[in-house]
């Protein structure tokens, strides 16, 4: 199809949960013998690009160096460098994001947050949306890392970051800067780091809602393939139809 270059989801297009795609892995080694780059573009903030890195290696045998690896904890730091409007976060999330905020020279804090940064975090408790809670109400900017709702995994769609940002949204009643996809913030950046125009990349992904409506926003050309969150029955229903829809990324030509 003659793309310069590509950006990636990760869960539902290259695994699905624990369980491999072995059309996905295929997909990678056929870029990576023809040396055409990409970026893998993922909401996922509980693993940073090193721990990424090496679960792909381990788990589903896809060799790929750290700098093709760009999360949504990465566009949140990123979002918050430019922001520039303090050093105090607190944050709900895995160790993943919370790790790499605060090794970015950010500073923890519960009580008077410049920040409050919600992420998917599967030891979430209530003490936890109280604090972000409080420091919201106080004046911290609100900032949600991705809108997913759900995760696909082996055991079914389970809940992700955007329900927790929900849960915090609905107790403020203040709307979040949103970094991830289907957002600009972290397309811009990605397709900034692919170093190509958007004309000449293409955005591959499972979830319409995120990684295709994000595509599609950002004025890029759009494969949805059926492996994941958006099943084949619910294309004929979509609003703006992806350019490319395939069942498996076997059947997709460079």
């Amino acid at each position: 199809m003659g793309y310069k270059g590509y950006l990636i989801d990760l869960d539902g297009t290259i695994y699905l949960g624990k369980k491999s795609i072995p059309a996905g892995k295929r997909f990678i080694e056929r870029l990576q013998a023809d040396h055409v780059p990409f970026l893998f573009l993922t909401n996922n903030t509980t693993k940073t690009p090193a721990m990424v890195k090496k679960r792909l290696a381990e788990e589903f045998s896809i060799f790929v160096p750290e700098e093709t690896i760009y999360t949504a904890t990465l566009g949140t730091i990123d979002y918050l460098k430019e922001d520039n409007q303090g050093k105090k976060v607190y944050v709900i999330g895995e160790a993943g994001l919370k790790e790499a905020i605060y090794q970015e020279g950010f500073i923890y804090e519960e009580t008077n947050p410049d920040y409050v940064v919600v992420g998917l975090d599967t030891d979430l408790t209530y003490e936890k949306v109280v604090l972000a809670t409080l420091g919201i109400q106080k004046g911290a900017k609100f900032i949600g890392t991705n809108s997913d709702k759900n995760i696909p995994t082996e055991r079914g769609l389970m809940p992700g970051a955007g329900s927790v940002v929900n849960f915090v949204e609905s107790s403020t009643q203040v709307k979040p800067v949103m970094i991830g996809k289907p957002e600009e913030v972290i397309m811009s950046k990605a397709l900034k780091k692919l170093n190509l125009n958007k004309e000449d990349v293409l955005m591959v992904g499972d979830n319409y809602t995120t990684d295709i409506t994000g595509g599609i926003r950002f004025g890029m050309d759009t494969l949805l393939v059926t492996t994941g969150f958006t099943p084949k029955s619910a294309v004929q229903n979509l609003p703006i139809q992806p350019t490319y829809v395939l069942d498996s990324l076997d059947e997709w030509s460079l």
